[in-house]
């Protein structure tokens, strides 16, 4: 049975449905443009969605089949009247993506149609996409002669490299899902019909595996390579003292689905 939590935010909208929450933009009369309201909002309803009990995955995606067409442009054009106002928008434009790349269980995007901008920015900081065959990609400051933040901008280079970065910040143009699979920005391209099954079943798969093993991975990713090691050691004597292992082993040994 699906739950709604009241986030208390206009445009983000959570429920959950047994160990997988899902998190909806959700402004279809603006193709889910994000408002300052709901950049400053989202930390507060991840950590919402992280301290419902038995939660253990997370979709993020948006409503009326269309995942996010980037900021509010109308809002965006007021705040930058302000230098002011427009440095503390990206001060909360990005805290929003740190509180997305830090919640604690796997998260993954579902996109349908348009990826645009600051909707781009939040797929690229889950922890894994998967998109429809109709779904279109990209990251459009170079049009509108926004300076894009270091975090996102470094984010994405980490995950498509520097040079397909480049490709897309230096451009703002569009590319297809089976384009940005190439680019490493995806991780599955589906039918439209089959993209919201696919994500929940594999959602479903992750909050069966180990928390402990996706936290450690999640640790070590987070940082620099060089602080890997010391962001996953409480994760390695968690492991060595929990009965994690000790469960997934007998688990293996009986032919049988571990219980973690």
């Amino acid at each position: 049975m699906v739950h709604v939590l009241d986030t208390g935010v206009a445009g983000l909208r959570a429920e959950l449905d047994g160990p997988v929450a899902t998190l909806v933009l959700d402004r279809p009369e603006r193709r889910n443009a994000m408002t300052l309201a709901m950049w400053r909002g989202l930390p507060g309803v991840l950590g919402l969605i992280a301290a419902q009990p038995g939660v253990r995955a997370l979709l993020v995606t948006g409503a009326a089949r269309t995942f996010c067409a980037g900021a509010d442009i109308g809002e965006l054009s007021e705040v930058y009247g302000d230098p002011a106002r427009a440095d503390a928008y990206h001060a909360d434009n990005v805290a929003a993506e740190e509180a997305l790349a830090a919640f604690p269980h796997p998260t993954l995007a579902v996109v349908h149609g348009a990826c645009v901008g600051g909707g781009c920015q939040l797929a690229v900081a889950c922890d894994l996409r998967f998109a429809a065959h109709d779904a279109r990609f990209g990251i459009t400051p170079a049009k509108l002669g926004v300076v894009y933040p270091s975090v996102p901008t470094v984010r994405l280079a980490s995950l498509v490299g520097p040079a397909r970065a480049k490709y897309l910040l230096f451009s703002g143009e569009l590319v297809t899902a089976e384009r940005a699979e190439r680019f490493g920005l995806v991780d599955e391209v589906l039918p439209a019909t089959e993209l919201d099954v696919r994500a929940r079943e594999f959602a479903g798969l992750l909050a069966k595996r180990s928390p402990q093993t996706i936290g450690a991975v999640k640790a070590a990713l987070s940082v620099p390579a060089q602080e890997a090691a010391a962001a996953v050691a409480p994760w390695e004597r968690k492991s060595r003292e929990a009965p994690d292992v000790r469960e997934g082993l007998a688990a293996f040994l009986e032919r049988r689905e571990p219980r973690f």
